[in-house]
């Protein structure tokens, strides 16, 4: 088997990948807090765990992949203030906290399809775990690492030696920078486990606790849901660089405290997608495009993930409409090419251990899209092209096999000029020929001469 090298956060360096059980992976990707649309930006760091997925199942592992939905204890703030973003999100909408939840995972999973990501083995929503959450609190606390506020159980971050290597955290710095106001908590990395609910107002989604009514906070499901599913200690964990230094930080700080494990072997990050060199897309800015803006713009979503495929992960990626067009031309000439080679034959093994090597190399994805084009000019059989640019499509995701040209139908004067010019080119008129071609072009229609013979589709 091929070998597969992977960056991890946690050690700051390329390791190769070696399952924990042969031929197995456990995969946990951090999902969607479910109180509004997901943006392009949230998209791409899907799209990264989707080629991850790909790219494993391509070299033979079978892939556990779970995904959870946050519907409850994602404050606007990670500093563990502010008020439940499924709250404001029911304000918002008129809609209950539990509408919401379920009108935006469903919108969620829509967005997936669109730009053609496998949803994962198991779906497993926050509110359906309330009672696994509080076991996990109640080990961490029966290992000495909780103390007791007037609004929730708290993480003592102080008592874990290593608390913050995952984002390197300079935590000396940050107490001595302080300049927030903590409450009552103790350190300033502290981090809540369970709130309870104010005594003013009752909300919409809280639960019985050993500590008082209340809900969990946000870090404490991926630990309980990823433990239950995987296991303390599974493959690799995937998110958004945005993760890191709060979310991530966490969920490992509560495992260590449980389970003495980190979580996960790999620690895997996408980063963000910019509307230039220095803003994120991020649904606080403002600026905030939807796979469904692009559909009613008349973009296909899967150029969406075309454009994707033209960066490593690990760098931030500026979106531009001018980048995406390009990816629209390059999505579209493919997907025309792999149709006019007609039936696939076998798969080129030389073309086939390159693509894998490149693919192994940390998901190197823009060599990956290189060598396609290579391929799809390379000196081979037409059958063998296409059965090894089917072979690279199990991880692009670009859903080559099942794309056919619209049945437009071909106008009869477009038609009857077309045979005209071939009349022409057969008795070497090549004068007449290039002015029918010019016809051809002017009403609406672009003439590809090709190895099988002259072709027709519109223009656009």
């Amino acid at each position: 088997m091929a070998k597969i090298f992977l960056y991890d956060t946690y050690t700051r360096e390329l390791r190769e990948f070696q399952p924990l059980k042969p031929g197995e992976v456990g995969l946990y990707t951090c999902g969607p807090t479910v109180y509004n649309f997901a943006h392009l930006g949230n998209m791409r760091t899907y799209i990264f765990e989707d080629l991850l997925r790909r790219t494993l199942a391509f070299n033979g592992f079978q892939v556990k992949h779970v995904m959870n939905i946050t519907d409850v204890g994602h404050l606007t703030s990670d500093a563990d203030t502010g008020e439940d973003k499924m709250e404001t999100g029911s304000r918002r909408t008129g809609m209950t906290a539990w509408q919401i939840a379920d009108f935006y995972t469903a919108e969620f999973r829509k967005d997936m399809a669109r730009l053609n990501i496998f949803e994962p083995t198991i779906w497993s929503r926050a509110t359906d775990h309330i009672a696994e959450q509080i076991e996990f609190i109640r080990c961490i606390e029966a290992a000495g690492y909780t103390y007791q506020t007037s609004d929730g159980v708290y993480f003592d971050t102080s008592k874990l030696p290593s608390y913050g290597t995952l984002g390197r955290l300079d935590i000396e710095g940050l107490q001595a920078g302080m300049r927030i106001d903590m409450g009552e908590k103790h350190n300033p990395t502290d981090f809540a486990l369970w709130k309870f609910s104010p005594s003013e107002q009752k909300r919409q989604m809280e639960w019985d606790s050993p500590w008082g009514v209340g809900f969990p906070g946000w870090h404490i499901e991926c630990s309980a849901m990823s433990a239950k599913y995987l296991g303390p200690f599974f493959d690799i964990h995937c998110g958004g660089e945005d993760h890191i230094t709060v979310h991530h930080t966490n969920e490992i700080a509560q495992t260590e405290a449980c389970y003495g494990t980190r979580l996960a072997n790999f620690w895997m990050h996408a980063y963000f997608l910019q509307l230039d060199d220095s803003v994120r897309m991020s649904k606080s800015s403002g600026d905030f495009l939807r796979v469904e803006m692009l559909v009613e713009k008349g973009y296909d979503p899967l150029a969406y993930r075309m454009f994707c495929l033209n960066a490593s992960y690990r760098q931030k990626l500026n979106f531009s409409w001018d980048g995406l067009d390009a990816a629209v031309k390059s999505l579209e000439r493919l997907r025309t090419i792999c149709f006019e080679l007609g039936d696939p034959g076998s798969v080129d093994a030389g073309y086939l251990e390159r693509f894998t090597e490149m693919v192994n190399d940390d998901l190197n994805m823009p060599r990956a899209i290189a060598l396609t084009w290579e391929l799809v000019r390379a000196d081979l059989p037409q059958a063998v092209r296409k059965a090894t640019l089917l072979k690279f499509d199990s991880v692009l995701g670009l859903g080559l096999a099942d794309w056919k040209p619209s049945a437009e139908e071909t106008p009869a004067e477009v038609v009857e000029l077309l045979a005209q010019r071939q009349q022409a080119r057969a008795e070497k008129r090549w004068q007449d020929a290039d002015a029918l071609r010019d016809q051809i072009t002017a009403a609406g229609w672009e003439l590809m001469d090709t190895p099988e013979g002259p072709k027709l589709k519109p223009r656009k």
